[in-house]
């Protein structure tokens, strides 16, 4: 009898752990992550495809759930994308060249460029199968990017902000299937 309740006691606790988990493309992703005091809650995450090759698994975080694009780039609030990638391998040029084409359809503004130079900078590694790569955005603080859990530097002001969320987010984004994903609207 003793061993029938610690079989279902274990049945029960691996189903609760599922459900604060999300998995895409063999990714796991957690249902909230902290950054500083706040929990953000993963709002939706989808796969980035280029050609027939699967590159990452992007995941956005949020203080609340929203699929209002809008709204979300125009928050001061916390907020996270997450890139896990699936591919073998990404060179920083390419990632460089992929950021330069989202910042271009998001009609960015001339004066953010040595901004734009700035975060560039910090691709400097190719980006492997696995690896995670975190834009976090904090208040008062800027966007800061993490490369397997290394912050590569912090980049001020809502209007870079703004900017980079809508490489995924913005109106003329080059991902749409990525970005209503994202928006938890699959």
């Amino acid at each position: 009898m003793f061993k029938k309740i610690i079989v279902i006691f274990t049945f029960i606790f691996f189903i609760l752990s599922l459900l604060n988990t999300l998995e895409i493309g063999k990714i796991t992703l957690p249902d909230e992550i902290t950054i500083q005091s706040d929990t953000l809650l993963l709002n939706g995450a989808g796969i980035r495809k280029k050609l027939i090759f699967k590159v990452y698994v992007g995941a956005l975080y949020l203080k609340q759930k929203n699929e209002d694009a809008n709204v979300i780039l125009e928050a001061d609030e916390p907020m996270v994308v997450r890139m896990h990638f699936t591919y073998k391998g990404v060179s920083p040029e390419k990632l460089i060249n992929a950021w330069n084409e989202g910042f271009a359809n998001a009609n960015t503004p001339e004066e953010l460029q040595p901004k734009i130079d700035e975060f560039n900078s910090y691709f400097t590694e190719k980006a492997l199968k696995n690896d995670v790569y975190d834009i976090i955005y904090e208040p008062g603080i800027g966007t800061s990017v993490y490369i397997k859990d290394e912050l590569k530097g912090t980049i001020e002001g809502l209007d870079f902000k703004k900017a980079v969320f809508a490489i995924w987010l913005g109106e003329n984004t080059a991902l749409p299937k990525l970005k209503k994903a994202m928006l938890g609207l699959k």
